[in-house]
């Protein structure tokens, strides 16, 4: 704009010129002095003319606030990306010093950096792992202050209902319900039903659960609220309740927690390729041995589940266990697990580890004729088969917390009675 200044003062000044010699020319008499009078005004306006370099271009500043945003790839790491929007090691390094540091050190492809710099110095960055939480980590002082933000986003309740016809998955696909929320739903009543053995043509399932939205936009799932499952003719309900201690998981109607102890099958299988039996003949060395556990096929580098809370006893190799873990629940029970490919992270002799925790990982190590977890149950020193083994339960709600529990879901236990009533009778119709 200072560069147009100039010369638009002279212009005008040729121009209110030209107007004086035509007003002389035209013989207006008197009035040429009101019109003098008028361009002097007009002139002591203007702001005064402004000398220009002699490319007559203004110069560039570099104390201009920019914007970046990039997106994590596959193959990124931390350093790439700040290289690829001009920052070097020094601010990596500040970056991750600072309290929420260590989530940049997690980042996966598709989570979103934005970064503001002033010249040529980063001022701020905000990293967002989804829709919902950020980190953001500002200059200030030596280095960076950061500080992490949760948006909330708005929960809708809404139902699913679905017949099976050949497998829980294939019904729930049907009923439009995502593979990760179906998961949920079998984790949920896994101590009661075997979703490979069990399931049978015409079982059924009610599911009340939140779908999430943000801006109004649909972000994902929550909660599962309550559910139910019919099974051969057997119901099984489930409602979820926060407990006073901040635990948050499944109970029945009556306060008794859906899960056991244990887990019946601490991997996901295909099929089970041997069962428990004392007089079973050795695939491989061909002689009659007892098989005290029983044999999941599952495709090598299947998650291995942690059957139940306890601490690792053992965690080493053999030949003919190939790699295996022991470990021990208190003084009464032991599970055993053999043929794995890999331990996971942490899995070592004195850690412990928590019911549902991956310990390993399914493969065909030691002496076997393919992939597959052997899964052994030991009570009290003997081995019992862990599929027809009695289980005890997991803690239920306390009898002082009873009336408080029965309170809090008894909207989502209504809901569900009212969807699985018009659900049925919509069917017999």
């Amino acid at each position: 704009m200072s560069m147009l200044i100039p010369r638009l003062h002279k212009r005008l000044t040729l121009v209110i010129g030209c107007c004086l010699v035509l007003v002389g020319l035209s013989g207006l008499g008197d009035n040429n002095y009101q019109a003098e009078q008028d361009i002097e005004h007009v002139l002591a306006e203007l702001p005064p003319p402004q000398t220009l370099p002699e490319n007559d271009v203004t110069p560039a500043t570099n104390d201009l606030t920019v914007q970046l945003f990039d997106e994590v790839k596959a193959g990124d790491n931390l350093a790439s990306i700040f290289l690829r929007n001009g920052f070097g090691p020094r601010d990596v390094h500040e970056i991750t010093s600072t309290d929420y540091g260590k989530q940049l050190k997690e980042i996966f492809p598709g989570h979103r950096l934005s970064f503001t710099k002033l010249g040529d110095t980063l001022q701020t960055l905000t990293y967002s792992t989804d829709r919902l939480t950020s980190f953001t980590f500002q200059r200030g002082g030596d280095g960076f202050i950061a500080q992490k933000e949760v948006f909330q986003p708005d929960r809708v309740t809404t139902y699913k209902h679905s017949s099976i016809d050949s497998s829980l998955f294939v019904a729930s696909q049907r009923a439009g319900l995502p593979d990760n929320l179906t998961m949920r739903l079998a984790q949920i009543f896994q101590w009661d039903i075997d979703f490979v053995l069990d399931i049978r043509p015409g079982d059924e399932f009610f599911v009340l659960f939140e779908e999430l939205y943000f801006e109004g936009e649909f972000i994902g799932y929550g909660d599962i609220l309550a559910a139910e499952f019919v099974n051969q003719g057997k119901r099984y309900r489930a409602v979820q309740y926060q407990t006073k201690s901040g635990r948050k998981d499944y109970f029945t109607p009556e306060g008794i927690s859906m899960r056991k102890a244990f887990l019946r099958a601490p991997v996901e299988f295909s099929r089970i390729s041997s069962r428990f039996n004392m007089r079973r003949l050795h695939p491989v060395r061909k002689t009659v041995r007892p098989h005290r556990g029983i044999d999941y096929a599952a495709p090598i580098g299947t998650p291995i589940l942690a059957a139940g809370d306890g601490r690792i006893k053992t965690a080493t190799r053999n030949r003919a266990n190939g790699r295996y873990i022991i470990i021990n629940h208190g003084q009464q029970f032991v599970t055993k697990y053999l043929h794995l490919s890999k331990f996971a992270r942490g899995i070592k002799a004195g850690n412990k580890v928590k019911q549902g925790q991956v310990i390993g990982y399914v493969g065909a190590t030691g002496l076997v004729t393919g992939p597959h977890l052997h899964y052994e149950f030991l009570v009290n020193g003997v081995h019992m088969n862990p599929r027809t083994v009695a289980l005890p339960k997991a803690k239920s709600i306390n009898k002082s917390e009873l009336a408080e529990f029965t309170l809090a879901t008894r909207q989502h236990i209504l809901l569900l009675t009212a969807y699985s009533q018009q659900m049925t009778a919509m069917a017999a119709e």
